[in-house]
């Protein structure tokens, strides 16, 4: 088992670093800012995305031509998370974050102008769900209440994951003060896991996979127990994007409904960039849950999210959604 969790890690992470820290689309002649379909030129786009089994469709949707058909040179810059990728928003280095929405929930608290302008991904509301905490057999941890008193990773503090989680824990009795969460790179999770680091994991796959697979326990899976179908991850931008630049939020928002579409209805395309872009087998690639790709914010339970992070005081008052949820 530990030869297995740990080279699914090690793999994962190999994949970010022979790719030099991002992945790219077809070379471009342009970097200007054009209507690409029109005109034949080509703008670059930088985007932030997780190295997780979801990124499959945006890797997928690039090597189909989806966004070189808007006019679009996507670069793929990975990212531990939506709060991570903030900063880089900002200051302009990137110009799309595909992350939680609870990055974006955080930022309007501080009117420091970040949009979630559509979905990516949502969870599962029913059956086996696209993320879950995670302990090794023998741990003794099998149900939420259990994690009171504990370690338990996840990949940003603060966010949707270590929330929703403290949820679970409420609600099957255990006390949630007292989880001790810490930040870990999903890819990192295997290899803490087998260390000792921390008794619990909050995982996707392919790591939540291969660690049950492993022998080891789905302890729960806090967005299906707390906001069933939850989305696991948005499009981000800022204000002054869609205010200076429109023309590119509308291309960057055609390509994406067009590519989340196409991801839903082309699932072994989406397995094989994932088996690829993250370095594992075909095989595992083939059992990875995927979850319900969309643009669609209507049913992302944003709204929800931000309600429970009042109850558990993770913000003072829920943001302003009129200018926090913008779907373009």
């Amino acid at each position: 088992m530990k030869k297995s969790l740990a080279t699914i890690g090690v793999l994962a992470a190999a994949a970010l670093a022979l790719s030099g820290c991002t992945d790219s689309a077809a070379p471009s002649s342009s970097s200007a800012p054009t209507d690409g379909a029109a005109s034949g030129e080509v703008t670059k786009v930088r985007v932030a995305a997780l190295p997780i089994a979801e990124t499959g469709a945006l890797w997928a949707a690039i090597d189909e031509g989806i966004f070189e058909k808007h006019g679009l040179e996507i670069e793929v810059v990975p990212a531990q998370g939506g709060a991570n990728a903030i900063p880089a928003l900002l200051s302009g280095d990137i110009q799309f974050a595909i992350g939680q929405p609870f990055g974006p929930i955080r930022a309007d608290q501080q009117d420091l102008g970040v949009a979630i302008i559509g979905d990516y991904a949502n969870s599962l509301a029913e059956g086996t769900d696209v993320n879950a905490v995670v302990a090794l057999a023998g741990s003794g941890i099998t149900r939420p209440a259990d994690l009171a008193g504990k370690k338990v990773s996840v990949n940003t503090v603060g966010a949707a994951g270590d929330l929703t989680i403290r949820k679970a824990v409420q609600d099957d009795g255990g006390d949630p003060s007292t989880v001790q969460f810490v930040e870990v790179a999903f890819p990192d999770v295997p290899a803490q896991l087998e260390a000792g680091t921390m008794d619990a994991a909050w995982a996707p796959d392919p790591f939540r996979a291969a660690i049950v697979k492993g022998g080891g326990t789905s302890v729960v899976q806090p967005y299906q127990a707390t906001i069933p179908g939850l989305t696991v991850l948005t499009n981000i931008t800022t204000q002054k994007l869609l205010d200076e630049n429109p023309e590119l939020v509308e291309s960057y928002s055609a390509a994406m409904s067009e590519a989340l579409d196409w991801a839903a209805d082309n699932e072994d395309a989406v397995r094989s960039a994932i088996a690829t872009n993250l370095k594992i087998p075909e095989e595992a690639a083939a059992g990875i849950t995927l979850p319900t790709f969309t643009w669609d914010l209507s049913d992302a339970g944003i709204e929800d999210l931000g309600a429970l992070a009042v109850e558990f005081a993770y913000i003072d008052a829920e943001p302003d959604y009129s200018r926090l949820i913008q779907q373009q």
